[in-house]
């Protein structure tokens, strides 16, 4: 059975950087697509970033480009997502998923796997 495991959200003012990290295990990831979402007190779950198992041509939530990198470890089956130029709206607690196919997908319903969540907060 896939597991995922979060980690390296914390406190932060805006402008700061953080790194998240997720390991996952369980099964092999080749050809899997791994993402992180978020879930802001009070708001729905949201897609950040996600990327294939080759990595090329990640997707990001639009306030996020430029400031947030999605990149993958698959000998290490991790993810990660730095985090830059963070902002009071990019608190929220940070979810890394796992979809079990090779297409990309941005929704909640197209990831499997979940993990427990990290918890950002980004002061201003």
């Amino acid at each position: 059975q896939v597991q995922v495991v979060e980690s390296g959200g914390g406190l932060v003012q805006a402008g700061g950087s953080l790194r998240l990290t997720c390991a996952a295990s369980g099964r092999t990831f080749t050809y899997t697509v791994m993402a992180w979402f978020r879930q802001a007190p009070g708001k729905e779950r949201e897609f950040v970033a996600a990327v294939n198992w080759s990595g090329d041509n990640p997707s990001y939530l639009d306030s996020v480009k430029g400031r947030f990198t999605i990149s993958r470890d698959n000998a290490k089956n991790t993810v990660y997502l730095q985090m830059n130029s963070l902002k009071p709206e990019d608190t929220a607690v940070y979810f890394c998923a796992v979809r079990l196919a090779s297409s990309m997908s941005t929704t909640n319903k197209g990831y499997s796997t979940w993990g427990q969540g990290t918890r950002v907060t980004v002061s201003s």
